[in-house]
């Protein structure tokens, strides 16, 4: 059986939940914070980083669009299927998540990465706080004119990870009223059985 290797409060959260939905045959394995970076670990993924999933044969897939990619070719039905209108704007969204949102937040849990001193590294936070803002507002627009319930009007594995990036700003300086279709959102996947499952595996908790 394929093995998903986790880490509590990181992006596995999303290919955990997707597992959930899809009552996927693969064993969810949640690692204690720093054990990324241990040799146990590192020898299944040199990058040092979840999600990670090991096949039986030793193949290991990396990156959270690439499983998710994989769940939906292997064991999704109609509903997360790649061949669809909903599947390709699924993997546009889910591009655009892991891509170019989940990068901003380099500025906010490692701003030292970017900037040596104190007022440059204030300004990079600065910065990023920008950015994840419109990011923010694009997609809970867009989650609006999509009907307010799923970002694409139907479920897809797009949800897990907007989840992911919602959680994330109870970290910032953000407001979760600026953005009331994300808080609501949020709201509506903590209810969801797969979610608290998944966050039970992950030892983590709801937010809302």
């Amino acid at each position: 059986m394929p093995t998903l290797y986790t880490m509590p409060g990181t992006c596995s959260l999303s290919p955990n939940i997707a597992l959930a939905w899809l009552d996927a045959p693969v064993e969810v394995n949640t690692m204690a914070y720093g054990d990324h970076k241990k040799d146990a670990y590192l020898a299944i993924n040199d990058k040092g980083k979840v999600p990670a999933l090991r096949f039986d044969d030793g193949d290991v897939l990396t990156e959270a669009a690439a499983i998710l990619a994989w769940l939906g070719a292997e064991h999704g039905s109609d509903t997360f299927g790649r061949d669809t209108v909903l599947g390709r704007k699924e993997a546009e969204a889910l591009s655009y998540m892991t891509s170019e949102v989940h990068a901003v937040y380099g500025g906010h849990f490692g701003p030292q990465n970017f900037a040596e001193s104190d007022s440059a590294i204030e300004e990079v936070k600065r910065k990023t706080y920008e950015k994840l803002d419109g990011h923010y507002k694009r997609m809970n627009d867009i989650l609006n004119e999509n009907g307010g319930e799923w970002y694409l009007g139907k479920r897809s594995f797009a949800d897990t990870f907007l989840y992911v990036l919602c959680r994330w700003i109870d970290q910032t300086p953000l407001s979760y009223d600026d953005y009331p279709a994300l808080k609501q959102h949020m709201s509506n996947m903590e209810a969801d059985a797969g979610v608290q499952l998944a966050l039970k595996r992950q030892k983590m908790k709801p937010i809302g």
